[in-house]
């Protein structure tokens, strides 16, 4: 919902209390490190990325938005113009921890009032460590249509990364749906339920090619002549070495993503180095980030196929389709050999990959040992129920919603009545006689915005159970991201996990350390973390209308520590409007 417009002059003062800000944090807080100042105006424009026309989210008229590029220590200023005329935003620097800035992590109901059309909104933080990130919008299902983008952080000259290469790319993933977000959020909120369906095409880059003869759910201008849907191409020297930054923003497929003929070597996830080890083909999951190493060491006479398709799920989407252009051939000098020819796994392929979770660890040198205990321990059951007749996605049988008056303010302004102080979210649900692999025997489930109140400075478990659906034999991968911090991966399992036998055979030596992971099919995934990040923090999973359905929750930690003094730029909607 779309809260009343302030006045121009309300508008001025806040965006110069926002500067005043600004300028006295970063001289006090924010380090040595430069301040990079990136000025975007958001806002819709008829593009085709597949060859369809369709209504496309641009930040200064580019989709994928500009990449932030950054040495860690910057201070990343975005005065960001929301130029949407009818929706509001709000944008999620995804995978920075926002150490001191818990108001400008960008998530809508949990941090900040949502920005309205016209209106323009200054955010502000530190990268503090190097690594691949991405941003995207954190505003209902707005990251369908098209805001996101990548962050890259390097590392000071003084501090070289444990791999060498010649050439430092991006390349970013995601899903493509035809319709509009607004009419699949409708559908996820209506009775009867109606699914958003299978996505019409996968996009490398931003780019993909939908088959204009297909039938179309609705009229459109669909165009395979577009050059909105020309093939990404990844030009390459034959001899040298790419570092490519892969990151997922799908909004509900797994992907596998592999380049004809050639090995990917990886070395880094989530900001984390990672001891490397080479695959055909890499799982990448939604909310992920990854760099790998390519050699270009093949054929120089041809050109190689890229490709991405759909893991998990049973989907006939086709795969998205780029080219790896060995120079001096022509751009647009197609591969000699079928699109389909490259590898690609089976779409139900859950052991390999699961091999591929289990095998990435924390590179040899970089390991951040966990704490051996934890204080706390939080047994997450992902299930699908009813709520008075809707579909929802619930944890522990409680569907998540956000509060009207975004969580960081209510505590912090002491607004009881906010949200449901009185509730607590459970801690675990009835493993001893709960059936994973049954559909729910009671599929009634009860809403909350309910949170979780962690004690600061703790160490915290959190267990991913993934279960059966509404439909029979039939569980789903889940992407968990959390805000504000990192975690430790200690362990992955098949069927129900088992709380005291599955601990003994964590990895406590060296887990590699991410803020997205996923959990397979009626499997699960145990992870650890500090609480050591004051703020308010949304942890769900990054599947858009999973999290739309309810599957989330929200933690909070040293409240007491965070500022009082916070920026009015965030206010204006709920209580706040007081």
């Amino acid at each position: 919902m779309m809260r009343p417009k302030r006045s121009s002059d309300t508008v001025h003062v806040l965006n110069l209390m926002v500067l005043c800000f600004i300028a006295l944090f970063s001289s006090s807080v924010l380090g040595q490190g430069k301040i990079r100042r990136f000025h975007w105006e958001v806002k819709y424009e008829f593009r085709s990325p597949d060859c369809a026309q369709k209504l496309v989210i641009t930040i200064n008229g580019k989709f994928p938005g500009p990449t932030i590029k950054a040495q860690q220590g910057d201070t990343i200023v975005v005065e960001l113009k929301n130029s949407l005329m009818t929706e509001n935003v709000a944008v999620h620097w995804h995978g920075i921890r926002q150490i001191g800035t818990p108001w400008f992590d960008g998530v809508e109901g949990v941090t900040q009032c949502p920005i309205l059309p016209g209106e323009v909104f200054t955010y502000q933080f530190v990268v503090d460590r190097p690594g691949t990130y991405m941003y995207h919008s954190h505003y209902g299902m707005q990251r369908e249509s098209g805001l996101i983008g990548m962050i890259q952080v390097s590392p000071p000259v003084t501090e070289p990364e444990p791999f060498t290469y010649d050439y430092d790319r991006n390349v970013l993933l995601t899903d493509w749906y035809h319709k509009s977000m607004l009419e699949s959020a409708t559908g996820l909120a209506s009775k009867p339920f109606k699914w958003v369906g299978e996505p019409e095409s996968l996009l490398i880059q931003g780019r993909g090619r939908f088959n204009c003869s297909n039938d179309l759910t609705t009229p459109r201008v669909c165009n395979a002549s577009n050059t909105d849907c020309s093939r990404f191409v990844l030009t390459v020297i034959p001899g040298k070495t790419y570092r490519l930054r892969l990151g997922s923003l799908t909004s509900l497929s797994a992907l596998s993503f592999q380049i004809e003929g050639h090995n990917l070597t990886v070395v880094e996830t989530d900001g984390h180095y990672v001891e490397p080890f080479t695959v055909k083909n890499l799982f990448i999951y939604s909310g992920e980030t990854y760099s790998v190493l390519l050699k270009a060491d093949q054929n120089p006479r041809r050109n190689y196929w890229i490709t991405s398709s759909i893991v998990s799920r049973p989907a006939n989407t086709s795969q998205g389709t780029a080219v790896l252009n060995y120079y001096p051939n022509h751009l647009r000098r197609r591969p000699p050999t079928p699109e389909s020819s490259n590898l690609r796994p089976e779409w139900n392929d859950t052991r390999s990959r699961l091999a591929q979770s289990v095998a990435i660890k924390a590179r040899r040198g970089f390991v951040h040992t966990p704490p051996e205990n934890s204080d706390r321990v939080i047994v997450l059951l992902n299930t699908q129920n009813e709520v008075n007749g809707f579909r929802r996605w619930s944890v522990n049988n409680v569907s998540y919603h956000h509060p009207k008056t975004p969580y960081l303010i209510a505590l912090k302004q002491n607004l009881t009545d906010a949200f449901d102080w009185r509730f607590t979210p459970p801690d675990n649900y009835d493993s001893r006689n709960y059936d994973l692999f049954a559909t729910p025997q009671n599929a009634n489930a009860t809403t909350s915005d309910g949170i979780y109140r962690l004690r600061f400075n703790s160490t915290v478990d959190v267990i991913l159970q993934n279960a059966n659906t509404m439909n029979a034999k039939n569980s789903e991968t889940h992407p968990w991201h959390l805000h504000g911090h990192d975690f430790w991966v200690l362990g992955y399992g098949e069927g129900k996990f088992n709380e005291s036998e599955d601990p003994k055979r964590y990895n406590r030596v060296n887990p590699i350390m991410k803020n997205t992971v996923a959990v397979q099919p009626f499997g699960w995934t145990a992870l650890r973390f500090r609480t050591d990040n004051p703020g308010v923090w949304s942890f769900h999973c990054h599947i858009e209308s999973h999290f739309f359905m309810g599957m989330g929750i929200v933690f909070e930690s040293g409240i007491d520590r965070v500022s009082s003094n916070l920026p009015s730029s965030i206010m204006g909607c709920g209580q706040t409007k007081r």
